[in-house]
């Protein structure tokens, strides 16, 4: 099957609560890789590849887990990076 890849930037209350702790967490259930950081303007920015179903499954997960802090969420598709092997925090 093929890979995706897919650059999330969340908006809101994102910086502060947890928000990185709880996206690897999330996303430690899914055979997933990419990234999770903050970001200088107060934003929180995922890349995160795999398989469409679990991609969209994670996705799903944490932007209910986190409804309340997230405002607005912008997502572009990608190719995906062979670089990334696992599911990571980053600063």
């Amino acid at each position: 099957m093929d890979r995706i890849a897919k650059h999330i930037i969340f908006k809101g209350h994102v910086q502060g609560v947890g928000f990185r702790f709880t996206t690897h967490r999330v996303a430690q259930r899914y055979d997933v890789t990419g990234y999770v950081r903050n970001l200088p303007d107060g934003t929180v920015e995922m890349l995160v590849q795999g398989q469409a179903k679990d991609v969209d499954a994670c996705l799903a997960d944490l932007e209910d887990t986190m409804a309340g802090y997230i405002r607005d969420t912008q997502i572009k598709s990608l190719p995906p990076n062979p670089r990334h092997t696992d599911f990571r925090i980053t600063f």
